[in-house]
């Protein structure tokens, strides 16, 4: 990854306001015991030999019991989500071939991340190297979603934006309420141990421009902190090689439909900031400290609990997240189609009320990785 940040001017210069693009990780299981297996290397290979298109849209992560498809670009978020609908059932299609299933929560319930292998890339190597326990603590699975921002400045100005739409987001998307063989009592365990473990990770600083952003990268870099830009995990990001700013706040959903969902309504959040900036509209600029707490009742209670209108200091019913995002959203909404629907309870909650009623951790999640086999395929067939 390139660190030159006139480069990075330039990428963002040509970018195209609202393309898309999608990451979706999932885990690799047993499809005997749901446990973990290692099998990146295999499904990536066989990829290779047997669907070139699928390969060209498999990526690794920081395991090798995780695998990830990406949309590419798309010129919209329908292109983007009909691209991924193909990547999604050619890589289920593989691992069904191969005798593998995939999962899509947050975090896998009972894995002992001890035991889990590293992919073999120069880039892991050096997280692994240089974050050690803190990088091998990081078994998680997430939906990112990458939105096209032209100009460097509004890049910036779209990330600051959205810092308090983060917790909200990821109040919706909570889907990990179990870590270490354990009920974590959280609605989501994978920021716990992502988020708030990671250096440069979760809610950014405002940095109001891009020299100020620019000035914080090129600190990084000079006092040898990092050596490629994407050791900045903050939760939105500008990315330098897409022109896009990134939101990474959202754990997997563990239904099709659910990500798609979501997926919309961060492009479509990302769009209405982008709105704003050129519309100038004011933009209250929260201190990370208030951020911080929705972001921490956001892991703990996910829809069940409630948030803090930072705004006018005062709570709200997180289960009415989804409508004040949609309602806040609703102009470029209709603007580039953005409709979603999103279920009575996402992936936490349901979970939440199976283990309320009494029901086995290994059940809890075999229900789990049932909705992901039973809805990742079935809107579409490898051509």
């Amino acid at each position: 990854m390139s660190l030159d940040c006139d480069r990075a001017e330039a990428v963002f210069a040509a970018s195209t306001d609202f393309t898309v693009g999608l990451e979706e990780e999932f885990a690799i299981l047993d499809p005997e015991t749901l446990d973990l297996v290692p099998r990146f290397e295999e499904l990536r290979d066989a990829a290779a030999a047997e669907d070139p298109p699928l390969f060209e849209r498999i990526t690794g992560e920081l395991i090798s019991s995780e695998i990830e498809i990406i949309s590419g670009r798309g010129e919209d978020v329908h292109e983007a989500t009909a691209q991924q609908r193909d990547a999604r059932a050619r890589l289920f299609a593989l691992t069904r071939r191969r005798d593998a299933l995939l999962a899509a929560t947050g975090t896998h319930p009972w894995a002992d991340y001890r035991e889990q292998p590293n992919i073999d890339t120069e880039h892991y190597r050096r997280v692994v190297e240089g974050l050690q326990y803190v990088a091998r603590r990081n078994n998680s699975f997430s939906l990112h979603v990458h939105v096209g921002i032209r100009g460097l400045d509004r890049a910036v100005a779209v990330c600051d934006r959205l810092r308090p739409v983060l917790p909200v987001l990821l109040a919706v998307s909570a889907n990990s309420p179990y870590l270490d063989a354990r009920d974590s009592g959280l609605h989501t365990a994978r920021t716990q141990a992502f988020t708030r473990t990671f250096p440069r990770c979760g809610i950014p600083d405002a940095y109001g421009s891009w020299a100020a952003y620019r000035e914080y990268i090129e600190f990084l870099v000079g006092t040898e902190s990092i050596v490629e830009y994407t050791q900045v995990w903050w939760s939105v990001r500008p990315h330098f090689d897409f022109g896009t700013v990134e939101v990474r706040i959202a754990d997997a959903q563990s239904t099709a439909q659910e990500s798609e969902a979501l997926a919309g309504l961060i492009v479509a959040c990302a769009a209405q900031a982008a709105r704003d900036h050129d519309d100038g509209v004011p933009q209250a600029d929260h201190p990370r400290r208030l951020i911080e707490e929705n972001l921490w009742r956001a892991i703990r209670f996910g829809q069940d609990g409630s948030l803090i209108d930072l705004d006018r200091a005062r709570q709200y019913p997180a289960a009415a997240a989804v409508e004040r995002l949609l309602a806040w959203t609703a102009p470029v909404r209709a603007e580039l189609g953005i409709d979603p629907a999103f279920p009575e309870l996402n992936g936490a909650q349901r979970q939440r009320r199976a283990i309320e009623a009494g029901a086995p951790m290994d059940e809890v999640f075999a229900a789990a990785v049932g909705e992901t086999q039973d809805t990742y395929v079935e809107e579409a067939r490898p051509s």
